[in-house]
């Protein structure tokens, strides 16, 4: 069996969370033939919590993780950093689904925290790079509020505590007047994604775990073993485990199942300290909008600087490339989004702005499995990349490993991602909803 991959990941804009690392350690890239008992492909979330997965349940195994860009410079190095343990399903009108399915969500996406949770006290990480703090889902609007009444009365269902908070408590914490109202849950870790991308990478290295950078698999093929062939070199192993989210279509997996979306940030440049006595409030925080389409905003702290960072906008886009223009375009909307929430810090303009690749699936469901014999997938994590990926890394290191879990069977049982109507239909229609849903947002975007 002979896999070509058709396309390599571009992801625009600079890799901001990177860029205020502190001179990240490089990793080497592939410029030579090695074995290995596993090869891992992605260092992201998925394929780095599936190689310490695999480290951990096979000690003295070969282990090689590869990634196609600089290690916490894709996708997950370009998310917004909450690890949300609860139920946050993007194509609803406010997150939630059937009480039973959302205690199973809660109860996996816990399980993938505490993994992490475990890896940031080992690594030495500190509260700026992982912090179990919670988050706010704030709502501008009374719409919003009710979409957070409605909300926290579903949370109840599942024996999940919130505390609602009022506009005057909203201030107190943001320093804004913006808000009518946020619900507060306790449970979301809030993370600087690239420190804790990399830091994970380096603290999983080893004479026995390695991992190769700039380094993306051209060809995979079965020749007893896998043998995956990068640009200059090539690693044979008998399993393979493909963390590589939307670009399992590049593999050629799951053809017109998956659905490829971009979603953008703008982060300022550092506060002074004049701007940072006029804005008040407390740092750092994290607000989710009360629609799912709306407005993500965080305040910055620590080594990085205080700084505000807004998050919204999705775009449909099969390609899996957008360019500089849209970026810019967007821009603009982030610097509305901005204004109107931070009047009193006009005029401070936005240092960094980027793109980040989602892959969702209509029927809201990942892909973990075995695709073929010996090859594993870790994929489509339909917007939430930083928990369900974790979670998929360790199911299909689990999984490929013999390991059963109730985790794993769910995932297992679950539907496969549902077929997308014809190539035509699936753009216009897709991008026509997005455009529709974010228009209802109103003033949560």
């Amino acid at each position: 069996m002979q896999i070509n991959v058709a396309k390599q990941p571009v992801d625009p804009g600079p890799a901001a969370w990177r860029e205020f690392l502190d001179a990240p350690e490089a990793f080497p890239s592939l410029d030579r033939k090695i074995t290995a008992d596993w090869l891992v492909v992605g260092a992201g979330f998925a394929g780095l919590s599936a190689a310490r997965r695999l480290s951990q349940t096979g000690p003295g195994d070969r282990i090689v993780v590869l990634d196609a860009t600089r290690v916490a410079e894709g996708p997950a190095g370009r998310n917004s950093g909450f690890m949300i343990d609860l139920p946050h399903d993007l194509a609803s009108s406010d997150y939630s689904g059937g009480v039973e399915h959302d205690k199973a969500i809660t109860s996996d996406n816990r399980f993938a925290i505490d993994f992490a949770a475990e890896m940031a006290a080992e690594f030495g990480f500190g509260e700026d790079v992982f912090s179990r703090c919670g988050k706010i889902n704030g709502a501008a609007t009374a719409k919003g509020h009710q979409h957070n009444v409605e909300y926290a009365k579903h949370l109840a269902a599942i024996g999940e505590p919130t505390e609602m908070m009022d506009a005057k408590a909203m201030e107190e914490v943001t320093g804004m007047s913006y808000y009518h109202s946020g619900l507060f849950t306790k449970g979301t870790a809030i993370i600087q994604p690239a420190a804790f991308v990399h830091g994970v990478a380096k603290g999983i290295s080893s004479n026995r775990v390695q991992i190769f950078e700039g380094s993306g698999v051209r060809s995979l093929r079965r020749d007893g073993d896998w043998v995956a062939e990068t640009t200059n070199g090539s690693v044979t192993a008998p399993k393979v485990i493909l963390a590589v989210n939307g670009h399992l279509n590049s593999f050629g997996f799951l053809p017109n199942r998956l659905m490829h979306v971009f979603t953008y940030a703008s982060v300022t440049r550092r506060l002074t300290l004049d701007e940072v006595a006029v804005l008040g409030g407390q740092a750092p925080w994290g607000i989710t909008p009360a629609d799912p389409l709306g407005t993500t905003v965080r305040r910055l702290s620590g080594p990085m600087g205080d700084r505000i960072l807004i998050r919204n906008r999705f775009t449909f886009d099969p390609t899996m490339e957008v360019d500089q223009r849209r970026i810019e375009r967007i821009g603009k909307d982030h610097d509305r989004a901005f204004a109107a929430r931070f009047p009193m810090l006009k005029g401070v303009p936005m240092e960094y702005r980027w793109g980040g690749r989602l892959c969702l699936s209509r029927n809201n469901v990942g892909v973990v499995g075995e695709l073929e014999d010996g090859l594993y997938c870790a994929c489509c994590q339909n917007g939430l990349g930083t928990t369900r990926g974790t979670l998929g890394g360790i199911m299909a290191a689990d999984l490929a490993t013999g390991r059963g879990s109730e985790r794993l069977d769910r995932a297992l049982a679950a539907e496969a991602p549902s077929r997308l109507p014809p190539k035509p239909i699936a753009t216009s229609g897709a991008r026509a909803v997005l455009k529709w849903q974010e228009w209802k947002a109103g003033a949560e975007l």
